[in-house]
């Protein structure tokens, strides 16, 4: 199992970088015309990195005990 310090910088990470996808997608759906492709791609990559964070943080709890 990974060192739990090391996970917990992985999921702040994560975190980071869902973020920074949230920023642009923000920008992108605010363009005239929006660009359906890209905001759909953002998304799926948004909701694979919040699906990864929900593993991190199972992680960094069974690595408490």
């Amino acid at each position: 199992m990974a060192d739990r310090f090391t996970l917990i910088a992985r999921k702040a990470a994560v975190r980071q970088h869902i973020g920074q996808l949230q920023r642009e997608l923000v920008q992108v759906q605010a363009k005239q015309p929006p660009a359906p492709h890209q905001i759909d791609r953002l998304q799926r990559q948004i909701e694979q990195l919040m699906a990864e964070e929900y593993n991190l943080r199972v992680a960094i709890d069974q690595a408490a005990r």
